[in-house]
């Protein structure tokens, strides 16, 4: 009887015969073979062999060599050549159940499944070493290339998952101590991987080490801050908490009991669970991370803290009312989603613009949605906007991370940063994230999940068949809608009477359109108009149209979309026309209606009633209240219209109208939000621009946030554009806003934009405001050095034009910045000065600023009895205006004087007063935590540990979420407050 060949990918990638192994050849050529391998019985086709052996460059030989090496391969096989069989213009290797390392690595794995769920750790404990062992090196070696690192590292991350959950099932049975050396030879080799530091933390703790458990925390902490920028992820830091005082549920184990019930919305990403990894985990088109993590599961864990339950996002838009057919791709589709804890999955639907990508998009991702449980995403990443730049993907990572509860202040600048902080929050959840019109596979790399169970679909024109090639997409192309699905679409839109009517009519309409969803959906739009006129006078205009959209120019079409959009164009009022043309003047993302109305020159109410007519014509969409969004055919196509019908100087007062609007909207709302800061003088307005009010300080707060990516877009076009002034006093008014709510990437880009147009504009004043407004944005990112070289040119600019209140604001700023470098007699200096520039009539708020400022560095430098005294006369200015966030710093400085004089009851009196006025304020939560660490000192002093600890903790959590760089400070001061460090140890 003839010996069965078998095959191997966990390791060198080999085939045997018996025990004589098969000479493979080269390694290009054991490379075809890795790839048919890793398709496990899929079709692999020719060309995805060429971008898996040579990338984006291959020969012009290239499937020749494929050819060729298949055919070797088979000679090698000798009489099991019939494995790789030819199917079309693709190769398929029919391997038996048993024949591939790494099915049978699936299928160990699966079975600890069931085992485990049924209580029998020990018997999933044997299938997870018998997984483990067939391993035998790094996989795919001796196979060079892109392609297979790729694939090494993605078949690493699954050994891993498997061994992190027998290591994980190890300490449910009590193996502690054993599994100590194991996994600190994990951390080591994985340092920045926290599943693994934080299974050595609790197997420390668990063997009566908690110090050791404490530093195998902090050095996480400080490596992620040096190499991220990051602190560590809520799991690690809850489970930190817990050892810190010393938990004893934590000693518990389980055994081999059943299955724990885990909630997998208060369970967090990062839970150690011992989840087996299904048969499923790898397929040649599967996504699988560099750090995959099993989610939570109904299982035996080790305990895991809890968490407050996270947001869960439904961002999808709605669904397409008229969405017709497609059930077979829709199937295909379906068929990719991952199930369990498969390795998430990348689905690229592509095809050439107004195909519905983006309508098959939402409409199959509203339909799988409740698969995806702990969120729907959803990203226009603006790959082909005829106007704005597509999106980068460190701005997307920010969106999306935003999006899951990420606060703006948290996040890192560096792009990679970003990448791992998404994966982090990713880990441990079933979510959906639809990103829509990529340009590139550079794009979308950074923004893909790292752990098991998450669904990432893509819509582009472009192939990208690097995604597909290097990171496992599977591609999902879109063709012209069939004649019976264009038929279904116009009978959905203008209903069954009136298609049935006239039968030929709607034949020559779905062809001449080209089967084109896009085009369909406009010319039913007119006929929808159009109730009176036949559907015959519509396919006769579609014939007789003339000219295309470039993007949709092709040899196959019939039709002309530019025709079918100009229908709908010029059935337009000759205002909504106008309107239509100017829109494509405004950066986007979207639009309200005062915004609209400012660009148009027009009143709110005669431009609502022109948008709802761009509505009815599906020229423009409304995917949410007063927010009017469009198409970026539409776009190119309004944009070819106004550069022929617009003159230049119309489309020029439309820009300043446009960049009025928002810079009068701002200056307004930033007055409601900082009633102390000194004025800037603005223009008029142009006639017709309608500037938004704000009531009250919290609406004004709500405007900039949602207004917040329009204007950093319209400031950028603002200076693009000439309008200099407007650049510069727009990044004025945004400084505030930005900085409270720690989005310092958009601080900094507004300003350094503003900076160029304010040295064209060489005005020393605009000059000065910018170089204050980028000493704070410095500050924020602690470069001091450059915020003082920054705060100094803005004093030396608004002496010399003699701007005094602005002067004095920037004294009092330059304090700060000195304070931080541990200059305090200097700090004090300037606020002197800034007392002295500021006069005896000067603003009453910011006089009580000041003379706060003066009893802060007075007490800094030991001389507390005089910093009562400045206090003393801020405290009375501030409680006559009944300013609360005045209140709490001057409050706060009173504290502290008190406290060193050894006045600790009054001390505490002042603390508990200020931490009052902080928490009615809101939104300073950092002043907050502070106040509680100085309470902390006084009641300390008073013989209150107990008290102080609890203060201490809680200020500590608020640093550490705000991601302050003083948390670590306050960390270990509470650390040292902790008594017998080491107490807690094993029961039994």
């Amino acid at each position: 009887m003839r010996e069965q060949v078998r095959f191997a990918v966990l390791g060198p990638v080999s085939a045997w015969r018996g025990a004589v192994e098969v000479d493979l050849g080269p390694p290009r050529q054991r490379a075809v073979l890795a790839v048919l391998l890793l398709a496990e019985g899929g079709r692999v086709p020719v060309d995805r062999l060429v971008d898996a052996l040579w990338g984006a460059a291959p020969p012009a030989s290239a499937v020749g060599s494929v050819r060729t090496y298949v055919h070797r391969l088979r000679r090698a096989l000798g009489e099991d050549a019939a494995l790789i069989r030819s199917v079309g213009d693709a190769y398929v290797v029919r391997a038996l159940p048993g024949d591939l390392d790494l099915a049978d690595f699936r299928e160990l794995t699966a079975r600890a499944e069931p085992v485990r769920r049924a209580g029998d750790l020990h018997g999933a404990a044997v299938h997870l070493r018998d997984a483990l062992a067939l391993w035998r090196g790094p996989a795919l070696s001796g196979v060079r290339g892109e392609f297979a690192q790729v694939r090494r590292e993605q078949l690493e991350a699954l050994r891993l998952s498997a061994l992190e959950c027998l290591l994980a099932i190890r300490l449910e049975l009590g193996e502690h101590a054993q599994v100590v050396t194991e996994l600190a030879g994990l951390v080591a080799g994985h340092p920045l991987d926290e599943r693994f530091r934080e299974m050595l933390m609790l197997a420390l703790y668990r063997s009566g080490r908690q110090s050791a458990a404490l530093e195998t925390y902090a050095e996480a902490r400080t490596l992620l801050a040096e190499e991220l920028g990051v602190d560590p992820a809520p799991a690690l830091q809850h489970l930190y908490e817990r050892i810190l005082r010393g938990d004893g549920d934590l000693l518990a184990v389980r055994g081999g009991v059943g299955p724990a019930t885990v909630d997998r919305h208060s369970a967090t990403p990062d839970a150690v669970t011992p989840d087996a990894v299904t048969p499923n985990a790898v397929t040649p088109d599967a996504v699988i991370p560099d750090a995959v993590t099993p989610a939570p599961s109904a299982t035996p864990q080790p305990p895991s803290p809890h968490r407050p339950s996270r947001p869960v996002p439904a961002q999808l838009p709605s669904d397409l009312p008229g969405f017709v057919g497609r059930e077979a791709q829709l199937a295909q589709a379906s068929a990719l989603v991952p199930e369990g804890d498969a390795p998430s999955a990348t689905v690229v639907i592509g095809g050439t613009a107004g195909v519905g990508k983006t309508a098959f998009a939402i409409h199959w991702a509203r339909r799988i949605a409740p698969r995806f449980p702990d969120g729907q995403l959803y990203l226009n990443l603006r790959g082909f906007d005829p106007v704005g730049a597509p999106v980068p993907p460190a701005q997307a990572l920010r969106t999306l991370l935003e999006a899951l509860g990420v606060p703006p202040r948290e996040l890192p600048e560096d792009q990679d940063a970003l990448a791992a902080r998404l994966r982090t929050v990713l880990t441990g959840r079933r979510v959906l994230i639809l990103l829509d019109n990529a340009r590139d596979a550079g794009q979308i790399r950074p923004l893909l999940p790292g752990a098991p169970g998450c669904l990432v679909i893509v819509t582009s024109r472009n192939r990208l068949g690097g995604l597909v090639a290097v990171d496992g997409a599977r591609p999902l192309r879109l063709d012209v809608l069939t004649a019976r699905e264009g038929r279904d679409l116009l009978l959905r839109r203008l209903g069954a009477e009136r298609v049935a009517a006239e039968p030929e009519a709607v034949r020559e309409i779905v062809e001449l359109c080209a089967r084109l969803p896009l085009a369909l959906a406009v010319a039913a739009a007119r006929a929808a108009d159009r109730t009176a006129f036949p559907l015959a006078a519509l396919a006769d205009e579609l014939a007789e149209g003339h000219g295309s959209l470039d993007a949709f120019t092709d040899a196959d079409q019939a039709a002309d979309v530019r025709a079918v959009l100009s229908w709908s164009y010029h059935a337009l009022s000759p205002a909504a026309a106008r309107l239509f043309r100017l829109l494509v003047l405004h950066p986007g993302p979207d639009v309200s209606l005062p915004a609209a109305a400012s660009l148009a020159g027009l009143g709110a109410a005669a431009t609502r009633s022109l948008l709802a007519e761009l509505v009815h014509a599906h020229l423009v969409d409304e995917p949410a209240p007063g927010r009017y969004a469009w198409h970026d055919l539409l776009r190119a196509y309004a944009a070819e219209l106004s550069a022929g019908t617009d003159g230049p100087d119309e489309i020029t007062a439309a820009r300043r109208r446009m960049a009025d609007h928002y810079l009068h909207s701002a200056y307004a709302a930033a007055r409601l939000m900082d009633l102390t800061r000194d004025r800037i003088v603005l223009a008029e307005p142009s006639p017709g621009v309608h500037s938004e009010s704000h009531t009250t300080p919290q609406r004004a707060m709500a405007w900039f946030g949602t207004e917040r990516a329009v204007l950093v877009a319209v400031l950028k076009e603002a200076s693009a554009h000439g309008f200099d002034v407007h650049a510069w006093q727009l990044a004025w008014c945004v400084e505030h806003h930005f900085g409270r709510q720690g989005l310092w990437h958009e601080l900094g880009i507004t300003l350094r934009t503003a900076l160029q147009s304010a040295d064209r504009l060489g005005d020393p004043t605009a000059l000065a405001h910018i170089h204050r407004g980028l000493a704070q944005a410095e500050s924020y990112a602690k470069r001091t050095g450059d915020a003082r070289a920054h705060i100094e040119r803005a004093i030396e600019l608004f002496a010399k034009v003699g701007d005094v209140p602005a002067l004095t604001e920037s004294h009092r700023q330059l304090s700060v910045v000195l304070e931080v470098q541990g200059d305090l007699e200097g700090a004090l200096d300037h606020h002197r000065q800034a007392l002295e520039l500021l006069g005896p009539d000067g603003d009453g708020r910011l006089r009580s600023w000041i003379l706060n400022g003066l009893g802060w560095y007075h007490s800094l430098l030991g001389r507390h009895r005089e910093a009562l005294e400045f206090c003393a006369t801020a405290l009375e200015l501030a409680r006559a205006r009944d300013d609360d966030y005045t209140l709490g710093h001057v409050l706060n400085s009173i504290g502290h004087a008190r406290h060193h004089l050894g006045a600790h009851d009054e001390a505490v009196t002042a603390f508990e007063e200020a931490l009052a006025r902080f928490r009615h304020v809101g939104g300073v939560p950092w002043a907050e935590a502070h106040t509680l660490a100085s309470l902390a000192d006084s009641r300390l002093a008073l013989g209150q540990p107990d008290r102080a600890r609890a203060l201490l903790a809680e200020g500590v959590r608020i640093l550490e979420r705000l991601g302050h760089p003083d948390a670590g400070a306050m960390r270990e001061k509470l650390a040292a407050l902790t008594p017998d460090g080491d107490r807690a140890t094993p029961s039994g």
